[in-house]
């Protein structure tokens, strides 16, 4: 780790287009990027792939004005475009419906025909793949009907989001508080958060009810977030809901977290939508207050103990919290203190030499500890990089708007 990386937000991120830049595979003129450089294959995926990458491009394309990011991202979306038909997953972080997003994003964002071409013929391809109740056994956000509806969404086709939500009204359990669903058929740990659990599946059911004004749907991620709401164990003031019910055992899964994935930081954001959607409804702001407080005063970014706070990447680690100060400080002016000590964490932790600035997460159980820098949105610099930016936009006062919206991140109040 180099004493001398650079500590704004907007170095840290020239830094780190360089590096991607450079990691950036050529295949017969198109550029796509593996996880990590020690990876042999690359993937479209918007999770930790091209499609990912793709949207910090566009970013980094309006905040320089620097063609060179433009032409990368014409270069990413083909070899996107390419894989649309033979990739099997269908998901919005893992397949088909991601793809399909990153790629509407490029049209929108540089008017490319061929790339808004390739994310019709996307869509084409998820209705093609439906089978009447939908695309695989998994309900949730990151693979799930959850995310594809949210995806057919954000790329204007209604009538998809609906037909992705439909499973969800019959397949709903009841609980003493309101309703939750499995993660997978047959899996039997209920999650709660935004990746995998309740409030990612809430999340897609508001989204498309407000659209489609539909208001069983609303009613219906009404009920699920009861449910988690009513697992909290931080109240009056925090949010603070466990991983899992019963918890799930594995040696990497805490009961708590506080990411975007299984955490308050994520959990804020359902209740963000869910602001907006029933705008009436006191409780949704105070419990987005209440994630906030969880948030800034668990400790983070300090890493207070092993494997506590090990991630510096969008789903899991600092970027994700960063994403939701810049939220705060859109929407309440509040985040500003919090996000500059979550960038200059990410400072701190980064490494800088000839090639650019890159981030390692921590694996602790594992010698050496530091894992291999990955380059997508997950784990690695193209999330990371979207979040500095937009932090830097919004401190320089400029329109704190993603080029490429995600479409699990409500808009603020004032413009995404």
């Amino acid at each position: 780790m180099s004493t001398g990386a650079p500590d704004d937000a907007e170095s840290l991120a020239i830094g780190a287009l360089e590096w991607l830049m450079k990691a950036a595979r050529d295949i017969n003129g198109s550029a796509a990027w593996p996880n990590t450089l020690a990876d042999d294959q690359v993937t479209p995926q918007l999770y930790s792939g091209s499609s990912g990458v793709l949207p910090a491009l566009l970013d980094a394309w309006r905040y320089f004005a620097d063609d060179r990011y433009a032409d990368m991202a014409l270069r990413g979306a083909r070899s996107v475009a390419d894989t649309v038909e033979d990739w099997e997953d269908s998901g919005l972080y893992t397949g088909v419906a991601g793809m399909a997003v990153a790629l509407r994003g490029v049209h929108r964002v540089l008017g490319d025909t061929a790339a808004g071409a390739s994310a019709d013929r996307a869509l084409d391809v998820l209705r093609a793949r439906y089978d009447g109740a939908g695309w695989n056994d998994w309900f949730e956000l990151v693979c799930g009907n959850a995310g594809i509806a949210l995806a057919a969404l954000e790329c204007g086709d209604l009538d998809l989001a609906q037909l992705a939500v439909d499973r969800y009204a019959r397949t709903a359990e009841p609980t003493a508080a309101g309703v939750q669903w499995e993660v997978q058929a047959g899996r039997v740990p209920r999650m709660h958060h935004m990746s995998h659990g309740t409030l990612g599946i809430v999340y897609a059911l508001a989204a498309v009810g407000r659209t489609a004004d539909r208001p069983d749907l609303i009613d219906l991620a009404r009920a699920g977030a009861a449910d988690v709401v009513s697992r909290d164990e931080a109240g009056p003031d925090g949010f603070l809901v466990a991983h899992s019910d019963p918890q799930q055992q594995h040696e990497r899964i805490e009961r708590h977290n506080y990411g975007w994935c299984h955490g308050a930081a994520g959990d804020a954001q359902a209740f963000r939508l869910l602001t907006h959607v029933l705008p009436d409804d006191p409780a949704w702001p105070a419990l987005v207050d209440r994630c906030w407080h969880t948030v800034v005063d668990s400790g983070i970014p300090r890493r207070i103990r092993p494997g506590f706070w090990d991630n510096n990447g969008r789903c899991c680690g600092t970027a994700g919290l960063l994403a939701l100060a810049c939220d705060r400080q859109v929407e309440r002016g509040d985040g500003r203190d919090f996000a500059d000590l979550l960038v200059a964490d990410l400072a701190a932790r980064a490494t800088t030499d000839a090639e650019g600035v890159r981030w390692s997460n921590v694996e602790h159980r594992e010698t050496p500890s530091d894992l291999a820098p990955a380059t997508g949105w997950a784990m690695g610099n193209a999330g990371i990089i979207r979040e500095l930016l937009r932090h830097a936009r919004i401190t320089a006062n400029r329109d704190p708007r993603y080029a490429v919206p995600f479409p699990d991140h409500p808009p603020t109040a004032l413009g995404q």
